[in-house]
């Protein structure tokens, strides 16, 4: 799935320009925290449909803020004991043998449902954090 944003170039550069480099790095790497929470809420909620004893729920885990291709980037994962990680995409997207899980398609349905709250997430973070390094709070 993938989203064009019109604008958001002239967008960063504003903001680099006006609060500072890092200060605009910061400030996009708290957005993205924050989205991220705004997501995995929703793919908890999808996971508990279909759970058994909770592990895959329980390893879900956030990466901190990374340059991927040259973009600002935030990773949901499986990292765990119990070692869910192998089994996720059998869930998703089924197998030969089980060609419907119960959980099939639950992370982009949890992507789907979350989109809207996450775009508000990441504006509320922007807008909250600009206000901040305006005050000084940043």
């Amino acid at each position: 799935m993938s989203v064009k944003v019109k604008g958001e170039k002239a967008l960063v550069a504003e903001l680099e320009r006006r609060i500072g480099k890092m200060k605009a790095q910061q400030l996009s790497d708290k957005a993205l925290k924050r989205g991220a929470q705004v997501f995995i809420k929703e793919l908890k909620s999808q996971f508990a449909s279909f759970k058994d004893t909770g592990a895959s729920i329980e390893e879900m885990k956030i990466s901190e803020p990374m340059w991927v291709a040259g973009v600002r980037t935030v990773k949901v994962y499986w990292r765990g004991p119990k070692s869910r990680y192998r089994i996720i995409h059998l869930n998703e997207f089924g197998t030969v043998q089980n060609p419907n899980p119960k959980g099939k398609g639950s992370i982009a349905r949890a992507m789907r449902n979350a989109e809207r709250a996450y775009r508000e997430a990441i504006k509320r973070s922007i807008r909250e954090g600009f206000n901040g390094c305006i005050r000084g709070d940043l």
